[in-house]
């Protein structure tokens, strides 16, 4: 059951693995960069439990130009989905049905990229906010064990009033 939701003590190793995974990315999407590549997520927090999936955001100079590097990143077993392409180009790797990663391709000053940037960053700073919040993940991923999206749409109270306090 790849594709239960369920959250995990935080693993050191993810920094690791993100910096791994940027130094192969970088290459890849240098056509289209636009600025930085970075962890975001809950992994990206430290002491955080998460479900064990690495969220990449990388600033780039368009959505519209960006879709071509869907078919380059096929070559690191990225899989793009239409997922609110409005906001972003977004892909999950290795499968969709077995993620360790996903990336998210937004433009820099883009309210995506804002909120990204913002919530991670109160995580990291606020220690309550970010315990508080595994707290939510840990009771939401019991209810929503086998959907991902009622997971994800569960946790956006909790997002929004976060991002109204540090936007």
């Amino acid at each position: 059951m790849a594709n239960l939701v369920q959250i995990v003590p935080y693993d050191p190793a993810w920094p690791d693995e993100f910096e791994a995974e940027k130094r192969q990315l970088e290459p890849v999407l240098a056509p289209w960069l636009a600025g930085g590549i970075h962890h975001i997520g809950s992994t990206s927090v430290p002491g955080l439990g998460a479900k064990p999936v690495i969220d990449i955001l990388a600033e780039v100079r368009s959505l519209e130009e960006s879709r071509a590097a869907i078919e380059p990143l096929q070559e690191l077993s990225y899989w793009w989905a239409p997922y609110k392409t409005e906001l972003m180009n977004w892909f999950c790797k290795p499968s969709p049905e077995d993620r360790t990663h996903h990336l998210h391709l937004v433009v820099p000053g883009s309210p995506r990229w804002r909120e990204e940037l913002a919530f991670r960053d109160a995580l990291r700073s606020t220690p309550q906010t970010a315990r508080a919040y595994e707290e939510l993940k840990h009771r939401l991923a019991a209810e929503h064990a086998l959907d991902r999206e009622a997971y994800t749409i569960a946790k956006t109270e909790f997002v929004e009033a976060v991002l109204a306090r540090v936007l």
